[in-house]
């Protein structure tokens, strides 16, 4: 849930990256991080643990514009990839306006990035909200690969995108496609506020 700072005239927008354990989600908050410049971003924070790690930072984005004159912030999280952090995994889920979900395009990763997915969905729907609602793109990450080992966009479309939604192939190591996910997800986190805001 978005917090509204009305001193400040700042909508805080919180998103989510998920997905299974190294599929590059770390990765994508690293990229953005490096290329956004410091006066426009807090710092990076990490809560380690033995085996993973939850990172976070927020920044105010460069050209996404205002909602009912305030400005938006954007905070973005990463969620521990292995299913034994599920708790974590529910906690750092909890008040996201949006969550793009990091799948490893791997052949031989499909059967966990659809185990992570399901459980995607059953920790939102934990939370009594509606999956379908909620801003959700797919990032299919390490297209850099050999062809032979990776998996093509149209595929895992086929595998996990049965709602039709926006999907982006990517390498976050070089940042293909990291902008344009964070893009992508932005744009669907703020067209959702702007129709629950009142004009």
């Amino acid at each position: 849930m978005s917090l509204v700072n009305f001193t400040a005239r700042e909508i805080t927008c919180k998103i989510v990256y998920y997905g299974p354990g190294r599929s590059g989600k770390t990765t994508n908050l690293q990229y953005v991080y490096g290329r956004v410049p410091e006066s426009r971003r807090g710092r990076m924070v990490s809560l380690a643990t033995q085996t993973d790690r939850t990172l976070f930072f927020d920044f105010l984005p460069l050209e996404l514009g205002t909602i009912s004159g305030f400005t938006t912030k954007f905070q973005l999280y990463t969620v521990p990839g292995q299913s034994y952090y599920n708790a974590t995994r529910k906690l750092v889920l909890q008040g996201a306006d949006g969550v793009v979900f990091v799948a490893d395009s791997q052949a031989r990763q499909l059967d966990e990035n659809i185990e992570s997915l399901q459980n995607l969905q059953a920790n939102i729907l934990e939370q009594g909200i509606d999956v379908r609602t909620m801003p959700l793109v797919l990032q299919y990450n390490k297209q850099d690969l050999p062809p032979e080992l990776v998996l093509q966009q149209a595929e895992l479309d086929d595998a996990l995108n049965f709602r039709g939604l926006p999907s982006i192939a990517a390498d976050a190591l070089n940042g293909r496609g990291v902008f344009e996910t964070l893009k992508a997800i932005s744009g669907l986190v703020l067209r959702r506020l702007s129709q629950e805001t009142p004009k």
